[in-house]
């Protein structure tokens, strides 16, 4: 009866190798720093390169979208002229992208064209 109990006591056996889960560990973190870590890296360092160059001139996209032309560079702010006369501060870092995605929408949607449809129709 005190052998069964003996027997019962001891851990299984047959478990794999601590180089083996050492080694799976290793991979799992090298995954993550090429599909999450290193991009993000990247994409920051491309965004704090933009902030640098923004320049009077430059058209601009916000993170909220807004589109203008800068008309000053100051150290924390950049103000955006969005219309003849209107003009608004926002904080560097949410500027977007540089240009202007008015450029890249679909020929209907200009306004200038619509006001050339109207002029034919008449």
């Amino acid at each position: 009866m005190a052998d069964s109990f003996l027997i019962l006591a001891q851990a299984p056996g047959g478990g794999a190798s601590p180089l083996v889960n050492m080694g799976f560990i290793a991979l799992l973190v090298a995954i993550m720093y090429f599909v999450m870590i290193r991009p993000q890296q990247k994409q920051a360092k491309t965004h704090r390169e933009l902030i640098s160059g923004l320049k009077k001139g430059d058209e601009v996209v916000t993170q909220g979208g807004i589109l203008g032309k800068i008309h000053l560079v100051s150290e924390q702010t950049v103000t955006i002229e969005v219309a003849n006369g209107v003009r608004i501060r926002v904080l560097k870092r949410s500027v977007y992208a540089k240009g202007s995605v008015a450029d890249d929408a679909p020929a209907s949607a200009k306004p200038e064209d619509k006001d050339k449809d109207k002029k034919e129709e008449k």
